[in-house]
């Protein structure tokens, strides 16, 4: 959620946001229902106060009809507005979690994803003397994706993945691992940025791959739920994504300024209805119900936050530009960022099956905007208390990565070369 001052001292920041995000929230009723809150709090404050004073004074002694009777009117006039109060405090938090995170200043406007921007192209699209052929075809060719056994046991949107393809997944993981894990790597990073940041290295976690509604609707994330897979008679949910349960790890905690920040990799097998998208990338691995992702997760002074941001999509090229995959780098718009975002990137790998761009990451500035609800907060030096700010990105979406990889490095007998980084977690192999 926003922070309620904003609301109530600058509701033209808030109205500019709904329209930027192209999102429908009615303002004025959202305004007007906090007003009466705050109105039907201090009235109650005042009954409560006197019932009390009342009841000290009955207390004394054999009480007065008056009073038995002014006793009387007030618990029943406490009962009546606690009745409304409660009412419309829950309208208001209703509409209240429906308004969105503030784009920072830098963020584009923009009503279309299409108004997203193209800010960087790194790396040389290449070129083959064969036909080239997408991922699906060599999957199929080399024995390493059958989406038909998987469509007689779980559905469309399944596949078994198999062989190469396995280890060429278990080896990116480790490199992965190494590359976050590493302090001179960041300390590169941010520099080569120049960032004002610590190099805390990640630390890797697996983690839950169910979550309760609570902690998902505090997150942010529980929405669209046409597009999560809930447990039938379970308040749990399949996770959509590593950093769902990471970002809500901490709930109710306060760190200490000194441990900031913090800094996961998290590991996980992620579910999506994939609502909306019938028929779109039925071939191949791109768009599955079922995924593995390695995701970046941070917890950081406000200060920080934004270098924070930067260094997780630096940290997506640097790999990008290891893994020597052609890129090209987009800054979203306020349309597209998203409803809990303050700002957001894409990377889109280049697909020679595809003859296009396609996105295989995205960073997300989260601001204040999950903290708030989760109360995850950090005691800083001085003994105040304040609300961590929360960083999200993608290190790799497993499948797409992997299809980014057979496309570029294919021979024309559908063997793989493999990357130079992943080598040695292959035992030295450079071909699949």
């Amino acid at each position: 959620m926003i922070d309620i001052k904003i609301l109530r001292n600058n509701p033209e920041i808030v109205a500019k946001a709904l329209h930027d995000k192209v999102m429908n929230v009615d303002l004025d009723r959202v305004i007007f229902l906090d007003k009466e809150r705050v109105r039907l709090g201090q009235s109650l404050d005042t009954l409560r106060a006197r019932r009390n004073e009342l009841s000290s004074q009955m207390g004394k002694g054999k009480p007065e009809p008056t009073m038995l009777e002014e006793a009387k009117s007030l618990k029943e006039k406490i009962q009546a507005e606690e009745k409304i109060f409660a009412e419309i405090e829950e309208e208001f938090f209703t509409l209240y979690k429906k308004i969105p995170n503030i784009p920072t200043d830098d963020t584009p406007v923009g009503l279309t994803e299409d108004e997203n921007q193209v800010v960087k192209q790194w790396g040389k699209i290449p070129e083959f003397d064969f036909e080239i052929k997408n991922h699906a075809e060599i999957g199929k060719m080399r024995d390493w994706i059958d989406k038909e056994r998987a469509a007689n046991i779980a559905g469309s949107r399944f596949a078994y993945l198999k062989g190469g393809l396995v280890r060429l997944q278990m080896a990116l993981v480790q490199w992965v691992m190494d590359t976050l894990g590493d302090e001179e790597v960041l300390k590169k990073v941010i520099s080569e940025n120049n960032l004002d940041i610590l190099p805390t290295p990640f630390t890797p976690v697996l983690p839950p791959l169910m979550i309760k509604t609570e902690p998902y609707d505090a997150m942010d994330r529980l929405e669209p739920r046409e597009d999560r897979y809930k447990i039938e008679g379970e308040d749990l949910w399949l996770q959509g994504s590593a950093e769902h349960v990471l970002g809500s790890m901490h709930a109710g905690e306060i760190f200490d300024e000194k441990v900031m920040p913090i800094r996961y990799l998290g590991y996980a097998t992620s579910f999506r209805g994939e609502a909306g998208t019938y028929g779109k990338d039925m071939e191949g691995i791109i768009r599955m119900h079922q995924f593995d992702k390695l995701e970046m997760e941070s917890f950081s002074l406000a200060e920080k936050s934004h270098d924070e941001h930067l260094l997780f999509s630096a940290l997506q090229e640097y790999m990008m530009q290891q893994l020597e995959i052609p890129y090209q780098k987009l800054q979203k718009c306020t349309f597209d960022i998203g409803k809990p975002n303050a700002k957001g990137s894409d990377i889109e790998a280049w697909l020679p099956g595809q003859n296009k761009y396609r996105e295989t990451h995205t960073a997300d500035y989260m601001s204040d905007y999950q903290s708030r609800r989760l109360q995850t907060r950090v005691r800083r030096n001085d003994g105040s208390i304040e609300l961590v700010h929360t960083n999200d990105a993608t290190a790799f979406a497993c499948g797409r990565i992997l299809v980014a990889i057979m496309e570029n490095y294919q021979n024309a007998d559908a063997t793989i070369r493999v990357p130079k980084v992943l080598q040695k977690y292959l035992g030295g192999k450079e071909v699949l």
